[in-house]
């Protein structure tokens, strides 16, 4: 029975407590047996924290008991990404840099979390300060793709995708600047939403670029997604009862986003594209031609944030970060402060060029990632290959962020390729329903 568990949604769970039939005390015992045994457990938790997990899950076993539960999540074990606040258990962001660094309270997200009664697993492995889509941490540990131990998992919110593929935690809490929920997601055959700008509170989240970070889930499931969506914000949650594509209006966006698309991401992507249209969804193809523009400011728009956060922590103790990481960070001093307010008056047009484009729509598709995960030993020993991986890797999800989207991955039915929906600003409601009728289609 305790084998099915490991492999069940967060929401089955949920429900088994609600019945009866799981005791979340139990239920916590058996992911911690599964992380005890798992080889892959060093390099996919950086700490445990089970002291706090037993007492949270005999908080939520007491409660089933009484009929009390505090919502449908109430006893379900899940991981956090080592960038949430953890009172008084290390946070180190991935980085040596933070080594030893112990916050005094929780996260926002995380305070509201363990007030629905969700449990803390601990606290998972994750790229240097946020700062690659790849996944890859020398400085700390890399986790390995679900699909092939030699590959990437993807990042930066590596070690919560992998807890939930390797079947670790019921679900994962990440975060999202450039594609950090969505690339590991879609690498691991998971869900990965991310949410729209300010949606979640980055209260006790170590920052990368404040303008551009988001808090999202990665699961096994659309309903799992919506329900740590309510749990993070102490929201009603969405219905997601009405999920027919049945008329649905979605669009392809052809611009950059199949530019250089391996074959596989390419090929799963268009045989999901022909399931969603015999589902009943009309499918429109657009270009969107200020994207093309908006490349040439990815630096001053991620990079010099970034750098500028950080520059003087990293700068006191440069030679303890992996050279690749801090050569991106770095590379935020190349920009000054007009041309960092012209690219946001760029990127603020095409945000709104973007809304009037696709107001008709109910979503625009595009395939989560034109690449399948890289080589983890050719990253940590080849430059450019590392250069080139990343920078293909964020291409498309990186979409998302730049337009202040919230969007969905789900996984396109061929190992680590997904497909991706986004949705207008604050909408993952309407988005997340949708992903339901996606999900089924897919299915």
């Amino acid at each position: 029975m305790a084998n099915d568990w490991l492999t069940a949604t967060a929401a089955d769970l949920g429900r088994g407590i609600a019945q009866g039939q799981i005791d979340p005390i139990d239920l916590t015992d058996a992911y911690f047996d599964a992380i005890d045994a798992h080889d892959f457990t060093p390099c996919i938790y950086a700490r445990l924290t089970k002291d706090r997990a037993h007492a949270e899950a005999q908080a939520a076993s007491q409660r089933a008991k009484q009929g009390a539960r505090l919502s449908a999540l109430d006893g379900v074990p899940i991981s956090w990404k080592d960038l949430f606040d953890t009172a008084g258990v290390a946070t180190e962001a991935g980085s040596a840099l933070l080594e030893g660094r112990v916050p005094d309270t929780d996260a926002d997200v995380l305070q509201k979390a363990t007030g629905a009664g969700l449990v803390c697993l601990g606290k998972t492995h994750m790229t240097e300060l946020a700062f690659s889509g790849l996944g890859l941490n020398p400085v700390t540990a890399s986790p390995p793709c679900v699909n092939d131990y030699d590959a990437a998992s993807g990042g930066s919110s590596s070690g919560a995708a992998t807890s939930v593929a390797f079947n670790l935690a019921a679900a994962g809490i990440g975060s999202d600047t450039g594609g950090s929920v969505r690339i590991p997601a879609a690498w691991n055959d998971l869900v990965g939403l991310k949410t729209t700008s300010e949606r979640l509170p980055l209260t006790g989240v170590v920052p990368l670029c404040a303008r551009f970070d988001t808090v999202g889930p990665l699961t096994r499931s659309v309903e799992d997604a919506a329900l740590l969506l309510a749990a993070m914000e102490n929201s009603p949650v969405p219905d997601l009862r009405a999920s027919d594509l049945s008329g649905a209006r979605l669009a392809v966006l052809e611009t950059i986003a199949f530019d250089d698309i391996e074959e596989s991401p390419a090929s799963a992507f268009d045989a999901s594209v022909k399931k969603l249209e015999t589902a009943g969804a009309q499918i429109e193809r657009i270009s969107f031609t200020p994207l093309n523009e908006l490349t040439d400011y990815l630096g001053v728009l991620f990079a010099s944030e970034a750098y500028g956060t950080w520059k003087d922590v990293i700068e006191a103790a440069p030679e303890k970060m992996f050279p690749q990481v801090l050569e991106r960070f770095r590379g935020g001093a190349n920009f000054d402060a007009p041309m960092f307010v012209a690219a946001w008056q760029i990127l603020d047009r095409a945000r709104s060029a973007w809304h009037a484009q696709v107001a008709g729509f109910d979503a625009v598709l595009i395939p989560s990632c034109p690449i399948l995960p890289p080589n983890a030993a050719r990253l940590d020993n080849e430059d450019a290959y590392f250069k080139r991986a990343n920078l293909m890797a964020l291409r498309n999800t990186r979409i998302g962020n730049l337009l202040g989207l919230c969007a969905l991955t789900l996984p396109a039915g061929v190992s680590s390729c997904g497909i991706m929906a986004m949705g207008q600003p604050f909408q993952e409601e309407r988005l997340l329903r949708l992903g339901v009728a996606i999900e089924s289609a897919l299915s």
